[in-house]
């Protein structure tokens, strides 16, 4: 009778031992939630950055949770219970903590992403068109975390599960080196800069045009015709590129090629050929048009008329223009345009 007694009095200390635990880590997670969601949080807002409040709300619920469950392990731990069953449960206990704080890793790569590619200017490599990639890539690495610990939490060995993972890897990466090739050219793009949206540039195969997107996999630009031209990025990575747009300003330079008789007034031409481009309003006033005499031709004096354009998609508009008023000039001022002639002088026998 006594040993019966004795067990329902332990049993009832046991009960309330465990019930204190749990009442107290509910109420320390309740001061937790309160000191993060209140001191904390409002410590942060009075910063000028967004990215420690959207923190410091993605941590608040783990942390809390985390509270909690150390709690009830301890809680699970006073009740003396079997070593395997023990085991259980803390293994029990640690996949939950886990997977609560791999869904926190989970929004904390989506703020920092967010927040990286807000600020283009600053971290060139995180942008609109590459946040998917970062995005599956923070997450994959966060999931596969997630799976390792909790591998290590029920005692398996993932030795194993690596080694096959490598092999696996080196597989799909031979099966896959051209589209991997893209992506990291791609990234490498983004990152190094070497041309932007809205940018003219010209591969050295002699394509022109405009590029509108950007891509992980690949450059599309916009041809003068109104083609639109996909350049695998890995393709880009490995040719010389004329930015057209790029320099200190997105101002370019066009040459008129000239060339007229021999015995004409150069100066008369020259003073023609800066007129012509004074006066047409494609052309900027600074730099100042020039006009340079390059060589003496077999038929005629070679010049060169050089001038500046807002920006590289006027070029084909201002050559038109030039050719047509130069044309028309040295023509109202009686200035010959030579062409290529041979004499041929036959003799009789």
């Amino acid at each position: 009778m006594e040993n019966i007694l004795e067990r329902h009095l332990a049993l009832d200390n046991l009960f309330i031992r465990v019930g204190f635990i749990l009442l107290v880590s509910f109420l320390s997670a309740v001061i937790v939630r309160h000191i993060i969601g209140s001191v904390v949080l409002r410590l942060v807002k009075k910063t000028r950055f967004e990215f420690d409040d959207q923190l410091v709300g993605a941590l608040k619920r783990p942390v809390t949770a985390s509270v909690f469950l150390i709690g009830c392990w301890y809680a699970v731990f006073v009740c003396n219970l079997s070593p395997t069953t023990l085991g259980i449960a803390k293994s029990i206990f640690a996949t939950l903590v886990i997977l609560i704080w791999a869904k926190a890793g989970i929004s904390i790569c989506t703020i920092f992403v967010d927040t990286l590619s807000s600020q283009e200017f600053r971290f060139s490599i995180v942008q609109p068109q590459t946040r998917p990639l970062f995005m599956i890539l923070s997450k994959g690495l966060v999931i596969v975390g997630a799976a390792y610990f909790i591998s290590i939490a029920w005692g398996r060995d993932v030795t194993a599960w690596l080694a096959s993972a490598g092999i696996v890897g080196i597989a799909v990466g031979f099966a896959a080196k051209d589209t991997l090739a893209n992506l990291f050219s791609g990234i490498f793009i983004l990152a190094d800069g070497p041309y932007k949206l809205g940018h003219y540039i010209v591969l050295d195969n002699g394509l022109r045009g405009k590029v509108t997107d950007i891509g992980i996999r690949s450059t599309r630009i916009l041809t003068p015709d109104d083609i639109e031209v996909i350049v695998p990025n890995a393709l880009i990575a490995n040719s010389m590129i004329i930015n057209e747009s790029g320099g200190p300003y997105e101002k370019s330079r066009v040459r008129i090629k000239v060339s007229v008789a021999y015995g004409s007034d150069l100066e008369q031409v020259e003073n023609i050929l800066l007129k012509v481009a004074s006066d047409n309003p494609l052309i900027e006033d600074t730099p100042a048009p020039r006009v340079r005499f390059r060589e003496f031709g077999d038929s005629a004096l070679n010049l060169e008329l050089l001038a500046w354009i807002a920006k590289p998609a006027l070029r084909g508009k201002a050559i038109h223009h030039l050719n047509l008023e130069v044309y028309k000039a040295l023509s109202e001022s009686n200035i010959e345009i030579p062409f290529p002639q041979r004499d041929i002088h036959i003799k009789t026998a």
